[in-house]
């Protein structure tokens, strides 16, 4: 038997003196009743009474701790074990999404990661229900029915397309009464970037083969027709370099374009979380290209707000996106003598607030047929002009998926001889608690 007492001084002990008086009030009163009964039937002396009494005061009020120790004790014994904080923090501290099980399929404990990945999650439920993969689901049964591990791969479309690896292994736990017990500790695997890596190689020869040949027969051309019929008439051979050099700057935009392109889609699924402010973008867009503009005959007009506007953003990205729209408006619509780079609030299709940058040139427009195929890898709407333009038909491409990125739109309205109007719309930034 042993005596928990608090580690501090006598001044802690004795403080709740009232209410341990209270509690043993009873056992005092009848132990004060019996003792004065003998004192009256001779049974016992007045002092010896009062020391008997004074034993059992003490042992009353003195803090005896041992039942809440033992309770505390059993408390202990009979808690889960997989429930303790220390299982808690361990799934934590797992950098993939992960989920712990129990045998029955309900949450237990699961991370921040998985909490993002699958925000239907919730502590005590069947992880099927916040699961809907059929791939998922699969596994996930054939491993509490087996206790084995089990493996399976899954192609999630939303928001973005993702291909994940999910594991599922079972974990012998200690039960509360010296048994063990099989929990099931589910982790994912974002495979993305090395399927877009995989496919960034694939399109990368298709694409590069397929627009580089023209180039490079061009060049090969030129060479031979330099070293042979040419080779000695100053006027051809400057000509020639003049066209090889156009041919050597394109196929280098080209290499650009698509690097910057296979780049974008490696990183499509991860969006852009950093703050900027696209107005000093905008003016340093069309500060930049106010030399093409002046050769080309063009005013470029802007209609921005003088206070920031602020979207979660890659900086070079959308410097990217400007550059591309406003230059496609100086070299395709320069007929129309202008062109208006505006920003506004709005609000889109579903209610949600955005915020739309709009470059409209007054040129000759485009075809409807031609909409619905701007932003395809390489289409152009004549394919002549496009290139005597220096244009290697990425740049739109290139826009929409930047845009899809930033988990924004790109809209695209035009009428022949009434110019054109592309407008990049991005999602408002929710305000931060707190701010």
């Amino acid at each position: 038997m042993a005596l928990d007492a608090p580690p501090h001084s006598s001044l802690t002990i004795f403080t709740p003196w009232p209410d341990r008086l209270r509690h043993s009030a009873i056992i005092l009163l009848a132990a004060a009743l019996a003792l004065a009964g003998l004192v009256l039937l001779d049974e016992l002396l007045p002092l010896r009474a009062l020391a008997v009494f004074l034993c059992i005061a003490a042992a009353a009020l003195v803090p005896w701790r041992l039942h809440s120790a033992v309770a505390k004790r059993e408390e202990e014994r009979h808690g889960n074990p997989v429930e303790a904080p220390a299982v808690s923090a361990v799934v934590d501290g797992i950098p993939d999404p992960a989920v712990l099980l129990d045998r029955a399929g309900r949450v237990i404990h699961l991370n921040a990661a998985a909490a993002q990945l699958a925000p239907a999650l919730r502590k005590g439920e069947l992880a099927q229900f916040a699961l809907r993969s059929p791939e998922i689901i699969t596994a996930l049964r054939e491993a509490i029915a087996t206790t084995e591990i089990r493996r399976a791969s899954y192609h999630d479309h939303v928001p973005v397309d993702r291909w994940m690896e999910l594991v599922i292994v079972p974990v012998p736990v200690p039960t509360a009464f010296g048994g063990t017990d099989k929990c099931m500790l589910m982790t994912f695997r974002d495979l993305t970037p090395l399927r877009r890596v995989e496919e960034m190689r694939a399109d990368f020869v298709a694409n590069a083969s397929h627009e580089l040949r023209t180039p490079l027969a061009a060049l090969s051309g030129f060479i031979d027709t330099l070293q042979g019929p040419a080779k000695d008439d100053p006027k051809a051979r400057e000509r020639f370099l003049g066209i090889m050099h156009t041919q050597a700057t394109r196929m280098a935009r080209l290499i650009d374009d698509l690097l910057s392109l296979s780049r974008v889609e490696l990183s499509a699924h991860v969006r852009p979380d950093t703050l900027v402010d696209v107005v000093p973008i905008i003016r340093q867009v069309t500060d930049g290209l106010e030399p093409l503009a002046r050769e080309r005959q063009v005013v470029i007009e802007t209609s921005l707000p003088e206070a920031p506007v602020t979207i979660a953003g890659d900086r070079e990205e959308l410097l990217r996106v400007f550059e591309n729209l406003i230059e496609n408006a100086l070299k395709y619509g320069a007929s129309g003598g202008r062109v208006v780079v505006s920003l506004e609030q709005a609000v889109s299709a579903e209610n949600a607030p955005e915020i739309r940058v709009k470059v409209r040139d007054f040129g000759p427009g485009i075809a409807p047929e031609h909409l619905p195929r701007l932003t395809e890898r390489f289409y152009r709407v004549d394919v002549g002009d496009s290139r005597a333009q220096g244009g290697t038909g990425l740049g739109l491409s290139l826009v929409k998926h930047i845009l899809n990125r930033h988990r924004g739109r790109l809209l695209i309205e035009s009428v022949p001889r009434n110019g054109a109007a592309f407008t990049a719309c991005f999602p408002q930034p929710r305000p931060q608690r707190g701010s």
